[in-house]
């Protein structure tokens, strides 16, 4: 007789392998389905460091869930005993709000939700952190409750959470396809049909393919990070240089990070929506002229750091319409709960994210304020 199960997640990266670990530690029987291995460097949680800060400019409801997940990260940590996450404090630069929305809108977050922060002129920002050279009229916002997330570990850490508290995770096993009825869900991959009273689809550039029909249009974008070299390293090492993002004249950001254990060199990437594609036409290999979305801004902005090209690797936002995230049960499906349309700034949310959807899955709602990110805002 086949095994019945609880939940069935359809997605084992960022939130997919969150989402177990709590479903599992409170006892549920879980399946997790994974196309690629457990983690993966195929989809949008790769690249050995993805940011994490509180003066959150994108919008302050996402303030109380960043402060939960930061309690999370800890969490985890202690289980883990790894170190995931470092805190390194941020610097956020640009033109003088009202100009530039970036620096306006992480004041907001910040002032609305009592976040220790400094505001820079330019002189002291210039003198604090030499390593960028900027223009006459740009600013900083600096957050001492910022850093960095190792992803691989993060996934990986979650996953053996997962597993030891009884989940069963399956890697390298694509879902064909799924069902849901009011007496439960199935769902078919190549090698067998698994049942259980409710699905979770964490399926990240893939989700469009998983969820059908959810009344809004996720676009998947091809992005680059980049590794350089830097003329004067010991400017950029961890200790030394906090996580940055520079703002753009077009409202993009160029971020980056500290040289750390891990991948040699300075990384930095542009924030931004790449060219569109989707997860099954996406070019994975990085190419010469892919260098141009960032050397312009260490020719400019840091100099210092202006050194060769050591790597470059591709991945992938998932856009929702508005840029929010999605959780919400699927406008189709009340057994079928989603999470996708993480649109390039999810990943440090996934702590958070696991738990809001083992909420959702165990007792049909969460404390958590998620509401602003439901399906409800497109009028579905």
């Amino acid at each position: 007789m086949p095994k019945q199960y609880d939940l069935i997640v359809c997605g084992v990266g960022a939130m997919g392998s969150a989402a177990c670990a709590h479903l599992a530690k409170r006892g549920a029987r879980v399946l997790g389905l994974e196309q690629f291995g457990i983690p993966h460097s195929l989809g949008s949680s790769h690249g050995e460091s993805r940011m994490i800060r509180l003066c959150y400019y994108e919008h302050p409801d996402y303030v109380p869930l960043l402060r939960r997940a930061y309690e999370l990260w800890d969490q985890l940590e202690r289980e883990s005993g790894q170190k995931l996450l470092h805190m390194t404090g941020g610097i956020y630069m640009g033109p003088v709000p009202p100009r530039s929305e970036f620096i306006a809108g992480a004041m907001r977050a910040a002032q609305q939700h009592g976040l220790p922060h400094e505001m820079l002129d330019h002189a002291q920002l210039r003198a604090r952190y030499p390593q960028f050279h900027l223009p006459d009229d740009y600013v900083g916002l600096f957050e001492p409750n910022a850093g960095f997330l190792l992803p691989e570990r993060v996934v990986a850490a979650h996953a053996q959470s997962a597993l030891r508290h009884g989940a069963e995770l399956h890697g390298h096993e694509p879902v064909l396809d799924w069902q849901a009825d009011s007496h439960g869900v199935s769902v078919r991959t190549a090698r067998a049909n698994y049942t259980a009273d409710q699905v979770i689809f964490c399926g990240g550039a893939w989700s469009q393919r998983l969820l059908g029909e959810i009344g809004v249009k996720l676009v998947v974008t091809r992005q680059v990070l980049g590794w350089v070299w830097p003329k004067r390293p010991e400017l950029f090492a961890l200790g030394v240089l906090p996580v940055w993002a520079i703002d753009n004249p077009d409202g993009t950001q160029h971020y980056g990070f500290p040289m750390h254990d891990g991948r040699p060199g300075f990384k930095l990437s542009h924030h931004f929506h790449g060219a569109p594609t989707t997860a099954e036409a996406i070019d994975r290999i990085a190419h010469p002229e892919d260098e141009d979305d960032f050397r312009p801004t260490l020719r400019r902005f840091i100099p210092d750091a202006d050194g060769p090209l050591l790597s470059m690797v591709v991945c992938m936002y998932t856009n929702s319409p508005d840029s929010h995230f999605i959780i919400d049960r699927h406008p189709r499906h009340e057994r079928a709960i989603i999470a996708c349309g993480f649109s390039g700034h999810g990943f440090k949310f996934s702590s958070v994210i696991g738990e809001a959807l083992a909420d959702l899955a165990l007792h049909g709602r969460t404390p958590l304020p998620i509401e602003f990110l439901s399906l409800k805002r497109f009028g579905r």
